[in-house]
């Protein structure tokens, strides 16, 4: 892929000096025609050599003293030779034209020869300077591309890395939660260990892929709160809120709120206290927003270890996937009660 857009962009290059080169070579004929339409080709030989010397000096300067003197830092090198060269170049062009060009009228004026020598110099130089420019531009062009090619694969290494660490965690605290289960319930135990076959699924193989339809990231999402009831009492009110569009096809980064979701069933929850969480997921045309809301029960040290790797996930992944295109608000109510984490992803940034 990478050959056929540097073949491409070659091509596109070749095709475009050919065009504007042909055109400066072509634009003599318009006054080196006789009366019936038949060329003067001496004259047009004659017109030609200042753009053919322009050519040259716009070549030697593209593929021979820019990329092999001036960008291996020979400055004054790069100047010396391209002002021998042009100073030959001007001294040949002011030969030939006093050897072809016929002497004007004795009544016509004519203008100081240093004129000539500063016009054709003149030319020249810009000349140069315009293949010295697009060199520059060209090799700015390359680097660019280069640095966003070196970006984009250090973005990919770390979101692989990043859903390596992600299966794992999240596979070992389903994992946990179906343990509990055994102990008490090996019914319900049964039903989870179905739910998971559904969940382990989509985390192997659409997990793989960059983006997936909302659509599927809510299947997923239904999928492991319907996991979670099991486990839970009687006591937890659990509601969810999905506002989507049907079959939805908008593409959202996989798992990207579940370890807010786990964070919810983890630590708002308590073993004694009536408990709740709601979970809102919203479309807009731009934007999707997830807001998590649960109560707040004072932590064990048990329930400390470790509660932020999953969302230290997140936050990079959000970074990564969605650089300056995302909000995430999370706090405590004032009185203390609620916790409520909402992540606002922007699709049009």
């Amino acid at each position: 892929m990478k050959q056929l857009t540097y073949t491409t962009h070659r091509s596109l290059e070749i095709l475009i000096h050919t065009i504007c080169w042909g055109l400066f070579f072509t634009f003599p004929l318009f006054f080196t025609q006789n009366s019936d339409g038949s060329i003067k080709w001496q004259e047009f030989i004659h017109h030609c050599i200042v753009p053919a010397s322009l050519f040259v000096i716009f070549y030697l300067n593209y593929f021979l003293f820019t990329p092999h003197i001036l960008f291996h830092g020979q400055t004054k090198r790069f100047i010396f030779v391209n002002s021998i060269v042009i100073a030959v170049m001007t001294i040949g062009l002011r030969y030939w034209n006093n050897l072809n060009c016929p002497p004007p009228p004795d009544d016509r004026p004519v203008p100081p020869v240093y004129i000539f020598y500063l016009r054709d110099l003149a030319s020249l130089i810009f000349s140069a300077g315009l293949s010295v420019a697009i060199c520059m531009s060209k090799r700015w062009s390359e680097a660019e591309a280069e640095r966003r090619e070196a970006v984009k694969s250090r973005t990919e290494a770390e979101l692989k890395n990043l859903r390596n660490q992600l299966n794992p965690h999240f596979l070992l605290n389903t994992l946990n939660n179906i343990y509990a289960l055994i102990a008490f319930d090996s019914e319900k135990a049964q039903q989870a260990v179905q739910e998971l076959s559904k969940l382990l699924r989509y985390v192997l193989y659409d997990n793989q892929q960059m983006f997936v339809p909302l659509k599927k990231e809510i299947d997923f999402i239904c999928n492991y709160i319907e996991l979670m009831r099991i486990r839970v009492s009687a006591r937890v009110n659990i509601q969810t809120q999905f506002n989507i569009k049907p079959q939805s096809q908008t593409p959202i980064a996989p798992l990207i709120f579940i370890s807010l979701i786990e964070n919810a069933f983890k630590h708002g929850i308590s073993p004694v206290e009536p408990s709740f969480i709601s979970i809102t997921i919203s479309e807009d045309n731009d934007k999707i927003t997830c807001t998590i809301r649960n109560s707040n029960h004072p932590k064990t040290e048990a329930d400390k270890s470790g509660s932020g790797i999953g969302l230290e996930q997140v936050k990079k992944r959000l970074e990564l996937i969605y650089p300056e295109s995302y909000k995430w608000d999370r706090h405590v109510s004032d009185d203390g009660k609620e916790y409520l984490s909402n992540i606002t992803i922007y699709l049009n940034h």
